[in-house]
């Protein structure tokens, strides 16, 4: 929703008079669904959560229709064909129309929660940080909305959003997507000033062109929808795991002369689809004791393809010391 007039709103089901609202920018309507609520039945928390798609709903459409989606109360938002998708209680929205089961679970999210506030992933978000900064800056723009394709629990945006406040001024928008219910189920209790959606990479509930900055971690893409939704003069920071991440343990977990450890075929499929502006690797070394280790064997999908001896192996092997190899590729939509 931008500051346009609003001609009719709904809450709670009940329609309110096109003149009661006529003429109304965005912060009376916000207001009037405050009052219509009553202070006493507003959670604080749960209001920003839910404030955040008030604010943010010309971002959106509708991933059946494709057309524009409107407030409908501080409940719903509902597209100009009727379809109505509920904001849950801790402010995230589910746009799939049917349950998809994956293999990342609340388990393997609270894992990759517990390593990155470890700060195992720090010089590669901050990396991510400087590419945004440096972009912001050539391209004279003080605010920024950023999209996180493929966010699991929030945290690698989180992280992102926080350093870029740190150092700018302009206001930072993030929108996080993943498939995944249990990850942004955490994401949205963790930070509430994100928005978050669960959704399919192949067909963003979101409009064209509307975003800055698209990232996507250690994550599949879908480059046909990531040059749909961003800007013309936008960047695409995508982060692909490098030759020699968790060595230790991929070492372990397969026979060395069978790894195909090499990135350069998904770095030709990037540059397939977008122009590459930099590439920059991001290689060190994290001391680990035994319980962060495990979580680090929780949180990755190299854990999958193994045998339970491989992985009791890993865990008596004495590992004290992980690899952390990254590449970070920064490009822009072909013909710019």
């Amino acid at each position: 929703m931008s500051d346009d007039n609003i001609n009719g709103i709904y809450i709670f089901g009940e329609h309110i008079a096109h003149e009661e609202v006529q003429g109304m920018n965005l912060r009376g309507y916000i207001q009037l669904v405050k009052d219509a609520v009553g202070p006493n039945k507003i959670n604080k928390g749960v209001f920003i959560r839910k404030e955040k798609f008030l604010e943010n709903t010309t971002l959106f459409r509708c991933p059946i229709c494709k057309n524009a989606i409107t407030t409908c109360g501080l409940n719903s938002i509902v597209c100009l064909k009727g379809h109505c998708f509920d904001i849950a209680r801790t402010g995230y929205l589910n746009f799939l129309q049917r349950t998809v089961k994956t293999e990342y679970d609340e388990e393997l999210f609270s894992s990759r929660n517990i390593v990155s506030e470890k700060g195992f992933f720090d010089p590669m978000l901050r990396c991510i940080g400087d590419m945004i900064i440096k972009n912001l800056a050539e391209a004279g723009n003080r605010n920024v909305i950023i999209l996180d394709a493929g966010c699991g629990e929030g945290s690698h945006l989180g992280k992102i959003i926080n350093d870029l406040q740190s150092k700018s001024a302009g206001k930072v928008q993030g929108v996080g997507i993943d498939i995944s219910k249990e990850g942004i189920i955490m994401a949205s209790k963790a930070y509430s000033d994100i928005i978050w959606c669960v959704a399919d990479l192949a067909n963003l509930p979101l409009m064209n062109q509307r975003f800055d900055v698209i990232i996507n971690i250690l994550s599949p893409s879908n480059y046909e929808e990531f040059t749909r939704v961003l800007r013309d003069d936008g960047i695409l920071i995508k982060v692909v795991p490098g030759s020699n991440y968790l060595k230790e343990l991929r070492d372990i977990f397969y026979d060395v002369n069978k790894q195909d450890c090499s990135n350069h075929k998904v770095i030709d499929h990037y540059s397939r689809n977008f122009r590459v502006l930099d590439i920059q690797t991001v290689k060190y070394n994290k001391t680990v004791d035994r319980d962060e280790l495990l979580h680090i064997m929780a949180m990755t999908p190299l854990s999958w393809r193994t045998t339970n001896e491989r992985k009791v192996r890993a865990r008596n092997a004495g590992i004290n010391c992980i690899t952390m190899d990254f590449t970070v590729i920064k490009g822009i939509k072909k013909g710019r």
